[in-house]
């Protein structure tokens, strides 16, 4: 928690990968309770961190579903409300830079 912090009060986000759907991975479900509904991201890192079902496996981008859906749960939120945060949270990021 203190480095989420630490990087949102730098004006930074929270991207969170596969590893939040991992059983020991509780304390990044609190993180992801906690950050600001404008400040996060989800991601694949693949092709590691394959989220479960997948762990074990290389990832691919079509397994940020499940990514998804645990933090989704974490957060507690629809799907549809994550992605519809996310993607704004992208858009905004990514306009900073000119790749958006």
């Amino acid at each position: 928690m203190d480095l989420a912090q630490r990087a949102l009060a730098l004006g930074g986000y929270v991207s969170f990968s596969g590893i939040i759907t991992f059983k020991n991975a509780e304390e990044i479900r609190e993180v992801a309770k906690l950050v600001p509904a404008d400040r996060y991201l989800v991601e694949t890192d693949a092709p590691y961190l394959a989220p479960i079902p997948h762990r074990g496996q290389s990832n691919e981008p079509s397994f940020v579903r499940h990514t998804a859906e645990k933090l989704a749960e974490a957060r507690g939120i629809t799907l549809e409300q994550l992605g519809a945060e996310t993607t704004a949270n992208f858009g905004r990021l990514f306009s900073k830079t000119g790749l958006s």
